[in-house]
């Protein structure tokens, strides 16, 4: 795995240091005690009111020093990668932000931060300082445990400890909140990968069809392995098993984390599972999608739920200064309002038969969703890998509504054809054939054949497009078929869209479309796969007036 990094040894200082000098001015600062003791401070703490500190190894980010501000933490004392950080560094931080009125030490529930943090507590005590400490041990993933692990779940009682303080209530009253959120919090995580820590090998135990259910922010073993399955699956596992350690009876605050590398539309999806699922009726407030405890790029997410109680829910409401903390929601239902109506908009045609023309379309559309893992292939070598997706969208939308479709009426068919790849394919490809068939709806309608409607229409595309033949894009292979079908037929058409096909491999720089933004070196022997797609299609077309 490849990471961002200089030197392994400054990797923890340096981020720091970059959060600090990112973050609003005069808000955080750091003691002047790097490398060994890394404490990152509320730059406007008074000591007038009971500190909040927490802490950890890194890669953890934002935690645990991105909810350092007002209404959360004061102090955040970090280790290096998933390393506990020292009993001095504990130390010196009690020291620096407790007053008269004491702190509260926030620990998840691991070995080393238990005894660094609890040693730490010790000295501090001995030497005045009035100091609890809340250890938070909310996995539920291996139920057997006499210790579970505190994971993301210990962000609810950074948010609660840091409200109750903030509002100048007592150690002791907050230390018996915490306490008690921390024995009504469950959390379970899922992943499809482990980490991988930078400057280190990477070993990943999960098969190429395989995540697991339960492992710890390091990369612990979780409780299973499981398979590759859709989101809505593991969704309902994983609410399964939290439900069965939620207490029978009240309501939740979820907090959806993402554990470092699930990309935003998979979190937003999987929001949208949870919260479309009966396990939503317990959930009165929302907080994420979000990284908020992560586990460097793990690909994962988990799910961490606190039984809500009055105050409890002020505080997880409460506005806070760090932006790591995502505001807390009501779960609501999707909210839509009605499309404009726009008289006279839209293409409109009464659907009519042609079973020849019928044939053909079922014919061309069957072949390109086939072509869509080979089209995604080729396209992830010069492009972004959607175009057998985007393509077979289009087409799926085509054979979706072949029964209404003009199919007697060749240049209503092309209009409407137009009218459909504009909405369902997207992007530029869309884009493109809806004006491409548009076009040749319009010259058909003026009376052209087929061939000089179809010739329209690629004038007209490549007018608006930019592509010409010799620039590697599918107008390579569609204007030589398009120009030998009034000459020679469908079979010569499609000769020549294979030929032009086959000559994108050797065009090693692309003119147009996305892969003009690609290295010649990494176009060399691929061929464009937009101009196989047409290739295909006028393959398909031949092949069913052969049969015929």
């Amino acid at each position: 795995m490849k990471h961002f990094f200089n030197r392994r040894e400054n990797i923890v200082t340096e981020a720091l240091d970059g959060l600090l000098r990112t973050s609003a001015p005069g808000t955080l600062a750091r003691l002047d005690s790097y490398p060994d003791i890394k404490v990152i401070v509320r730059a406007d703490w008074d000591k007038s009111r009971v500190a909040v500190i927490s802490g950890g190894g890194a890669g953890h980010e934002p935690s645990h020093a991105g909810f350092v501000g007002r209404g959360m933490l004061t102090a955040a004392v970090s280790g290096e990668i998933f390393a506990s950080p020292s009993v001095d560094a504990v130390l010196t931080a009690i020291r620096a932000v407790t007053g008269k009125p004491g702190c509260l030490l926030v620990v998840k529930n691991y070995t080393g931060d238990r005894l660094n943090f609890g040693l730490a507590a010790e000295k501090a005590r001995a030497e005045g300082f009035d100091v609890e400490m809340v250890i938070v041990a909310d996995d539920i993933a291996l139920p057997d445990i006499n210790q579970p692990r505190g994971v993301a779940g210990t962000l609810f009682i950074h948010k609660i400890a840091g409200h109750l303080a903030e509002k100048g209530e007592p150690l002791a009253s907050v230390a018996a909140a915490a306490k008690a959120a921390a024995a009504d919090i469950v959390s379970l995580g899922v992943s499809y990968s482990s980490c991988s820590i930078p400057g280190q090998p990477y070993e990943d135990r999960l098969g190429e069809n395989q995540g697991e259910l339960g492992l710890g922010i390091h990369g612990e073993p979780g409780v299973e392995k499981i398979t590759v399955q859709e989101a809505g699956s593991l969704v309902s596992i994983m609410t399964e098993r939290l439900s069965a350690a939620m207490k029978p009876d009240g309501q939740y605050a979820l907090l959806i984390n993402n554990l470092g590398a699930v990309p935003p539309v998979e979190m937003s999806l999987i929001a949208n599972a949870v919260l479309a699922s009966p396990f939503a009726g317990r959930v009165a407030l929302a907080i994420g999608p979000g990284p908020m405890m992560t586990a460097l790029n793990m690909n994962g997410f988990s799910l961490s739920l606190i039984r809500l109680d009055p105050e409890r829910e002020r505080a997880l409401l409460s506005v806070v200064a760090p932006h790591a903390w995502l505001p807390a929601v009501v779960p609501h239902a999707v909210d839509t309002l009605a499309v404009p109506k726009v008289s006279g908009s839209g293409t409109t045609a009464e659907a009519s038969h042609d079973a020849a023309a019928e044939r053909m379309l079922a014919a061309i559309c069957d072949r390109l969703i086939a072509l869509e893992p080979e089209l995604n292939r080729l396209d992830a070598k010069a492009g972004d890998g959607d175009t057998g997706s985007t393509v077979a969208t289009g087409a799926r939308s085509i054979l979706s509504q072949a029964s209404s479709l003009p199919l007697a009426d060749r240049a209503a068919l092309f209009a409407v054809i137009g009218d459909t790849l504009a909405t369902a394919m997207g992007g530029s490809s869309g884009v493109l054939l809806s004006i491409f068939f548009t076009a040749a709806g319009k010259a058909s309608g003026d009376g052209g054949n087929l061939a000089a409607s179809l010739l329209a229409g690629l004038e007209r595309m490549t007018f608006y497009g930019g592509a010409h033949p010799g620039d590697r894009t599918m107008v390579d292979a569609l204007s030589p078929a398009l120009h030998a079908l009034s000459a020679g037929g469908v079979r010569a058409a499609a000769d020549e869209a294979r030929k032009g096909a086959e000559a994108t491999k050797a065009m090693r720089k692309a003119k147009a479309g996305r892969s003009a933004y690609i290295g010649e070196s990494d176009l060399e022997g691929v061929m464009d796969p937009g101009a196989h797609a047409v290739a295909e299609v006028f393959a398909a077309a031949a092949g069913l007036l052969e049969l015929a």
